[in-house]
């Protein structure tokens, strides 16, 4: 574990003791003098914990800028390079696109079967860049994988933006320090009041609730061809290839999670369980369905946010494409597309989102789905930047059906990908979830 973790690690558990005290208080009971001496001294350790861990950041950000890797002091920086451990994974060319980096990083660590050293004289000899080379000379290993760079993992983050629905919408991203983040929200606002001459102005105030976030952990599984490690070099679109494996993988679990996951155990809590039961609203069935019917539900929808007192900044409709191809056939009296503006990819003037990962085998006949009207801009992620890649070619994956599939029959290396996030709105009344929707079953 690097010094940085570990610091973090002991400071979490500094605040974890703070606020035991805290809470002690907070429900009325008065601290005795030794517990009041143990939260000085708890909180004299924190303090001094915090300065420790802004300049071990420091001194690894220092290391990285100014590292030399791995053999270069040896051979001279304009000295001709050395034999090759694997001759033919050379650089494709400066980094230019989000999470190249990454990926390059990922295959030549992939190559070096985990191995940093050889992976740095990889890096160097083949013509990479000097960020990567660095990154790999620096990088601290633990005992779950190698910890990626944070810049490389912000990155890798931007990435995923156009892979998964719920971030290409317009969720926020945030950062946890410690694996936590509160923030706060308004549950009730002042209210402002006309007076007369000499009328006392009348006490208000706003009334506030916490949105808390903490660190879940997700692990992606990326089965990447040896082929594809082994001849890197031969088209430079292969660490494209590979950036685009990793976000996939991990932009479809975040959808599967922040618009479904119940919140039980180590799950987040997705955005069909952060909806309040006002805001659940049962779709009018088909067999009695008619375009009146379905633009004054979806208005319903769009009005109770509307009615919420929320800033509508980035709203936009969430559904499975099961849903979107029905609605684009309908036609009106006169033979007309009924919701033209699908073309466009809107409904009723806002955007819409497609994710295979809003299921469509709800309901007793499992033929039902759902589908969200939500403003985007109050949805938050919470993003812990230690992303952590380990690396095997013997391990044994599930594929799409369900079959374990042996890595090392089928010549491949296993990507595991371990990122921590959590997810949550800032207003709840910002999620309104149609249910029973049987519409376009059976297309």
């Amino acid at each position: 574990m690097s010094q940085v973790l570990q610091l973090r690690s002991e400071r979490a558990k500094l605040n974890e003791s703070i606020q035991a005290l805290a809470k002690l208080e907070s429900a009325g009971e008065n601290l005795t003098a030794d517990q009041l001496a143990q939260f000085t001294d708890l909180e004299t350790q924190f303090n001094a914990l915090t300065d420790k861990i802004s300049r071990a950041e420091q001194a690894e950000r220092i290391a990285a800028t100014s590292a030399v890797p791995v053999s270069e002091s040896a051979q001279g920086r304009t000295g001709p390079p050395q034999g090759r451990a694997h001759g033919h994974i050379h650089g494709g060319g400066p980094a230019e696109a989000p999470g190249v980096r990454m990926a390059q990083m990922v295959r030549l660590l992939a190559a070096a079967g985990g191995n940093q050293h050889q992976a740095a004289q990889m890096a160097q000899q083949g013509g990479f860049s000097t960020d990567v080379a660095m990154a790999l000379s620096t990088v601290t290993p633990g005992a779950g994988g190698v910890l990626v760079p944070q810049n490389f993992a912000t990155e890798i983050i931007e990435a995923l933006r156009p892979m998964s629905v719920v971030r290409k919408m317009g969720a926020r991203s945030l950062p946890l320090n410690n694996g936590n983040l509160t923030q706060p929200r308004i549950t009730g606002n002042t209210v402002v009041t006309y007076i007369g001459t000499e009328t006392d102005i009348p006490i208000t105030g706003m009334t506030f609730a916490d949105t808390k976030l903490s660190a879940k952990k997700a692990a992606a599984i990326v089965p990447i061809s040896n082929d594809l490690i082994a001849n890197a070099g031969v088209s430079p679109r292969t660490d494209d290839i590979v950036v685009e494996d990793l976000a996939v993988s991990m932009g479809l679990s975040e959808d599967l999670h922040f618009i479904r996951a119940d919140g039980s155990g180590s799950l987040p809590k997705g955005m069909r369980y952060w909806a309040q039961p006002f805001n659940i609203l049962p779709a009018p069935a088909v067999d009695t369905l008619t375009l009146e019917k379905i633009d004054l539900f979806c208005g319903g929808m769009m009005l109770r946010l509307e009615t919420a007192n929320v800033m509508m900044k980035a709203c936009g409709w969430l559904m499975h494409p099961r849903v979107l191809r029905w609605l684009q056939s309908l036609r009106d009296g006169n033979g007309n597309k009924a919701y033209p503006e699908i073309e466009q990819g809107l409904f009723k003037g806002y955007p819409v989102g497609l994710s295979n990962q809003i299921p469509v085998n709800l309901g007793a006949g499992g033929d039902e789905t759902e589908f969200y009207f939500v403003n985007f801009a109050d949805m938050m992620i919470g993003e812990d930047m230690d992303l952590t890649i380990s690396f095997s070619n013997e391990a044994s994956y599930k594929d799409a059906e369900g079959n374990m599939v042996s890595a090392f029959q089928r010549d491949q290396t296993l990507v595991k990908v371990i990122a921590k996030h959590d997810f949550g709105p800032r207003h709840v009344e910002c999620i309104v979830v149609a249910i029973n929707v049987k519409w376009g079953a059976g297309m």
